[in-house]
């Protein structure tokens, strides 16, 4: 189920999708919302033998507007019950003869979609990633380079321009061993190629320490009540002139919030949840110290409580 608008309710109510006559009713009042709706997913209708098939399914996949054909190239692979002599016919030896230009580009988007299930991210960001890459490829400059850093840069400039940037260090676990010196030095590289591509400089999105906080606390399994808190803490935090990193000032405000609750947190779970070094915690929560009682809501703890932190 899902909720929508019902023009008869005059309130968002919960629908209910008829699939099999298309229609989308409310289940409040009974008023069809939209009929004979399309279905827009793939058709997984299988239609396999007993033969121990590999692809069961009629459908093929999604045009690719970023590689020459579309996507949609035709191969000619072994059929069953062949012997190995097929590959010495000839419709094997054209197929091996026959080099696909985009050969290179399918390997980095499967890359960059791996990466992307392994981080949880959306397609949108996928997408995008796979966009910056083909720009790059298209200049013909990216030769030689470490190629898991120029893809995972890619991937970390995705996030940035779709506003759900990743850290530096999450992209690193997920980049097939690239160092965080390599990404940085992709992620600069890439920037300068778009920049001379398009004459100005490439907007990378502005990050908050906010867009971390839900993953942090996630992380670090935080009830809701410290989640809400933190949450509001780490947006007062920029009303003030804190000259810190926005990743170190989210820890330093998820320690704050975890020593005024009763499920306290060791500053070393808080380090490995959020990436950031004990050290940089330490002093990010000694610039936040001065002001902990205009930062941390009334509602979540009071003023007694707050005397009671731990000096810098």
């Amino acid at each position: 189920m899902s909720d929508a608008y019902c023009s008869d309710c005059k309130r968002q109510t919960e629908v209910v999708f008829d699939h099999s006559a298309g229609d989308t009713v409310c289940s409040e009042c009974g008023l069809v919302l939209e009929s004979h709706s399309i279905d827009e997913k793939s058709e997984w209708r299988i239609f396999a033998n007993e033969s121990g098939d590999n692809d069961p399914v009629r459908v093929g996949g999604p045009t690719n507007p970023l590689l020459a054909d579309g996507g949609l190239s035709t191969v000619i692979v072994k059929p069953n019950g062949a012997t190995g002599e097929f590959l010495s016919s000839s419709l094997g030896r054209w197929q091996n003869r026959g080099s696909n230009p985009d050969r290179g580009l399918i390997l980095a988007f499967k890359t960059i979609a791996t990466m992307s299930d392994r981080l949880g991210l959306v397609a949108t960001i996928k997408d995008r990633a796979n966009e910056i890459y083909k720009r790059v490829e298209d200049q013909k400059s990216s030769r030689g380079r470490n190629q898991d850093a120029l893809l995972a840069a890619c991937l970390y400039i995705a996030c940035r321009q779709e506003d759900k940037p990743r850290t530096v260090k999450e992209i690193c676990s997920v980049a097939n061993g690239a160092t965080k010196k390599e990404v940085g030095r992709a992620k600069e590289y890439i920037v300068k190629q778009l920049g001379l591509e398009k004459g100005t400089t490439v907007d990378m999105g502005t990050i908050h320490a906010a867009d971390f906080m839900r993953r942090f606390c996630s992380n670090l399994g935080m009830n809701n009540q410290a989640v809400k808190a933190a949450q509001e803490a780490v947006q007062k935090s920029e009303e003030f002139d804190i000259r810190r990193s926005p990743i170190s000032i989210a820890a330093a405000v998820i320690y704050i919030i975890t020593q005024l609750s009763d499920d306290r947190k060791p500053l070393k779970d808080i380090s490995i949840a959020t990436g950031v070094a004990e050290g940089t915690i330490r002093n990010s929560y000694k610039d936040l110290y001065p002001h902990v009682s205009k930062i941390i809501p009334n509602w979540y703890a009071k003023e007694e409580d707050l005397k009671n932190l731990c000096s810098p």
